[in-house]
């Protein structure tokens, strides 16, 4: 790739990802970051397990990240799986897996 375009690239996928890092929602009064959002998530996911012991948490956290980033990426993209894989930082092959994964085929 010419070094104009991975300018451009990458002055994208900056904006793609300050995008996503200060997303709320509307009841939300403040804006939080990603990790935020996760720490208190993830607090509220434990005070509600009464003492029970988590299992699969690794993929659980994973899955509930990975489907909304792919649906807005996607959406982002117009549906550009091209565009769409290189902003992921994956190969197109392993985009369509997860698509497939998630049932996010040609919405």
């Amino acid at each position: 790739m010419p070094i104009n375009q991975r300018s451009k690239h990458l002055k994208g996928v900056a904006q793609l990802a300050e995008q996503v890092l200060t997303m709320t929602t509307e009841a939300d009064v403040e804006e939080k970051t990603l990790a935020e959002s996760v720490r208190t998530s993830l607090k509220k996911y434990f005070s509600q397990l009464e003492g029970q012991t988590p299992a699969n948490l690794y993929n659980l956290v994973l899955a509930e990240v990975e489907k909304p980033l792919l649906e807005l990426v996607l959406k982002l993209t117009n549906n550009n799986q091209s565009k769409a894989a290189i902003i992921l930082g994956l190969s197109r092959g392993t985009l369509r897996k997860k698509m497939a994964a998630y049932a996010l085929n040609h919405k």
